[in-house]
């Protein structure tokens, strides 16, 4: 009796010490993928958001790309990029079907045109 009834005590103890580990988790995940979406597109300003993931080696071909048109543009217009394999939400907010995707915003923020797979400078 006394072992079945240290079992059950471990068994309840387990179960509470993962339901904290996997709260904070998720708690943690969330908070820091909601903190670092940037605005889009960038009020006032012409916008270039990129659509891909870090892991897609097409978008890791974009990355160099983006980095020299962030440069040429700095001040002049925004050149961002959002990860959708982390922020889900984010390629439905935007309709993306394929990744890389560089949507390209005026400075009133209206969508002028789309481009779907890796773009050359």
């Amino acid at each position: 009796m006394e072992i079945i009834s240290q079992y059950k005590t471990l068994s309840v103890l387990f179960i509470i010490i993962l339901t904290a580990f996997l709260t904070f988790s998720f708690t943690a995940y969330s908070a820091e993928n909601m903190t670092t979406l940037p605005a889009v597109p960038v009020k006032g300003m012409v916008t270039m958001v990129d659509l891909g993931a870090k892991k897609c080696i097409p978008c890791k071909m974009m990355a160099p790309i983006l980095e020299k048109l962030e440069k040429a543009y700095s001040g002049k217009a925004a050149i961002l990029f959002i990860d959708v394999w982390e922020h889900k939400e984010e390629a439905q907010k935007f309709g993306i079907r394929a990744i890389p995707t560089q949507i390209f915003f005026d400075a009133d923020g209206k969508e002028i045109t789309r481009h779907t797979g890796f773009f050359v400078k």
